[in-house]
């Protein structure tokens, strides 16, 4: 016959087994959950300071990671840069919305190729903005980078059965101090809208003669 005494201490320790077991899985269904919340909250965070198309940070997050990086420059050349699509509604009344999604796609992915590990994002529409750590400010460099920023946008973009010719407006201006920022974008605005006046009053000969905007 089973002593009692044994017979009670297997049932507290079995109990006790049972215990830590629950306790053990509620534990991790908290971990999990924290996990996911963590993650939940880490995507919400990603969602509300990047553009949903082309994954670039968009105007708040690009204000805000650049007066950081102006403030940790360390006196490093800086060069604020704007960017505008030329005629990219014709895209979109061509092509359709996913055609110009591409085309979008395409000019980060540029984009961020030309910038390296410097700060790029999208501003909204077709307009683009980044902050270029460079080893001169001077008006040559600043020529030089504008041609072939230019260049690598108007290289032809694939699209499902034709290829698309895209053109850019760029403006590129020295920041010269951390409270700058401002005054450097506005000055890339003014060089972008500049260039853009000079590209329209091209865009009749050229789509004419020399049709820039797409192959197929």
């Amino acid at each position: 016959m089973p002593d009692p005494l044994s017979f009670a201490s297997g049932i507290s320790a079995a109990g006790a087994l049972v215990s830590v077991w629950q306790l053990r899985r509620r534990a991790l269904r908290a971990e999990a959950e924290i996990a996911y919340l963590q993650a939940e909250l880490a995507a919400e965070r990603h969602a509300a300071s990047h553009d949903p198309l082309t994954g670039l940070p968009n105007r708040r997050a690009f204000h805000r990671i650049a007066a950081a990086l102006l403030t940790d420059a360390g006196g490093q050349p800086l060069i604020a840069v704007v960017l505008d699509l030329n005629d990219f509604k014709q895209v979109n009344d061509r092509y359709g919305h996913a055609a110009g999604d591409q085309v979008l796609i395409s000019v980060a992915q540029r984009l961020t190729a030309f910038a390296g590990d410097n700060l790029v994002a999208r501003l909204g529409g077709d307009e683009f903005a980044g902050l270029l750590s460079t080893p001169s400010v001077d008006r040559r460099w600043i020529d030089h980078a504008t041609r072939r920023l230019c260049e690598a946008m108007a290289a032809p973009i694939p699209l499902a059965g034709c290829s698309v010719r895209v053109t850019a407006s760029v403006g590129l201006a020295p920041v010269t101090g951390p409270t700058q920022l401002t005054e450097a974008l506005c000055a890339a605005d003014a060089a972008m809208y500049r260039a853009k006046g000079v590209t329209g009053r091209r865009a009749p000969r050229q789509l004419v003669d020399a049709p820039r905007l797409a192959e197929c």
